[in-house]
């Protein structure tokens, strides 16, 4: 496939890699409003194209996309709450898009367990949940989009829980706190905690780098190529 690269902080350069070790091309790689300007004509050469960015830039990368009939594969997360107006571009210039708070598949699978442990728990007073997650310095958005997904997983499940707060809050029976931790260079740490007076359950996902979130937004892309215009969640691509 020709890949345009949306974003070249440093997921961009490893989704730049994995592309190469698949036997892909890599037609332009945007990272910046003069890019767009030069690499116009490289952009539409291009079959897809996958966003690493930051959130203020994901939904314009995305609707240049859409104007230019390239679909494309965003991890940039922080943006979600256009998802509506994005949907609405997306079907008017009949646009494909993958987007996901987190292409790594064991995260995926993670998200699963997350739904089961809480639908069992819903039965089950005695217990409070947390949930917490840690990411490098770098990230703009806090919570990160895959503890939000992971808190409304459980809002979903558990009909005591009304609503998640950032902490610092009030921990109480009706509120699920999501804590977010800045701590140098960790690429991404889920953590949801399940605690009685008797005991804690435990749920952790633990990425040890960059690559799975890579190899994943590189599978997306491979994948969407041959499906019709629409607006993908990322584990639609997947199978379990």
């Amino acid at each position: 496939m020709n890949v345009a690269i949306l974003g070249y902080g440093k997921m961009g350069h490893i989704v730049e890699r994995v592309l190469r070790e698949r036997n892909h091309e890599v037609v332009a790689v945007i990272d910046n409003l003069d890019d767009w300007q030069t690499h116009a004509e490289d952009f539409r050469k291009a079959e897809v194209a996958i966003d690493f960015s930051e959130p203020s830039a994901a939904v314009p990368n995305m609707l240049r996309a859409f104007e230019a009939k390239v679909p494309i594969v965003v991890g940039t997360t922080g943006w979600l709450d256009r998802l509506e107006e994005i949907r609405q571009a997306c079907a008017a210039h009949e646009g494909r898009l993958v987007y996901g708070s987190n292409f790594s598949i064991g995260v995926n699978i993670f998200f699963k367990v997350n739904q089961l442990l809480a639908k069992l728990m819903d039965s089950q007073p005695r217990y409070t949940a947390a949930v917490e997650e840690t990411h490098h310095i770098h990230k703009k958005d806090a919570p990160s989009g895959t503890a939000i997904h992971i808190a409304q997983d459980i809002l979903s499940e558990v009909k005591a829980l009304q609503e998640w707060k950032l902490t610092p809050c009030d921990h109480t029976r009706v509120v699920l706190p999501v804590t977010a931790i800045r701590e140098d260079e960790v690429p991404g740490t889920h953590v949801v905690t399940w605690e009685s007076p008797e005991d804690t359950i435990e749920i952790r996902h633990t990425a040890h780098g960059r690559e799975g979130f890579a190899l994943g937004a590189v599978h997306a892309a491979e994948w969407i190529v041959s499906q019709p215009t629409g607006v993908y969640p990322f584990e639609r691509t997947l199978t379990f």
